[in-house]
């Protein structure tokens, strides 16, 4: 289980509503076709969290690659004012941080930091319970 976190391009907060239902959207269609799971998933209007179960097969790039990609098509395709704010760019940043979530502490620590770390942040996804793959 890893926890992401993607910066938008410019940290600029393009991640209102709507936006950010559309990244829920698409992260829950990637599930269907990835053998990815989002634990959950949440914003904090320049940013999103990322709590998620893969396969062993995946590396952290791998999964920042499939999420990053098709989130960013899909959020450009469904909203097109968020392209035209961020000047016909890229949505995310070309960074991101990742950690294993036994490395520091359990699922429930994690969720506390990232609910501490940022003006407002939203919940938009909780799976409740995990799956085998």
């Amino acid at each position: 289980m890893y926890h992401l976190v993607f910066p938008a391009k410019y940290r600029r907060a393009v991640i209102e509503k709507g936006v950010d239902e559309q990244v829920k959207r698409v992260c829950l269609e990637i599930e269907k076709r990835y053998e990815i799971q989002f634990v959950e998933i949440g914003t904090d209007k320049d940013h999103v969290h990322f709590l998620v179960q893969s396969v062993p097969m995946y590396s952290v790039t791998k999964l920042v690659t499939i999420i990053k990609s098709i989130t960013a098509r899909e959020i450009f395709r469904k909203c097109p004012e968020v392209k035209e704010q961020l000047w016909g760019g890229e949505f995310w940043s070309d960074g991101y941080f990742g950690s294993t979530v036994g490395k520091h502490g359990n699922e429930d620590t994690i969720t506390n930091y990232v609910k501490k770390q940022g003006q407002v942040y939203e919940k938009l996804h909780r799976a409740e319970q995990l799956r085998m793959f």
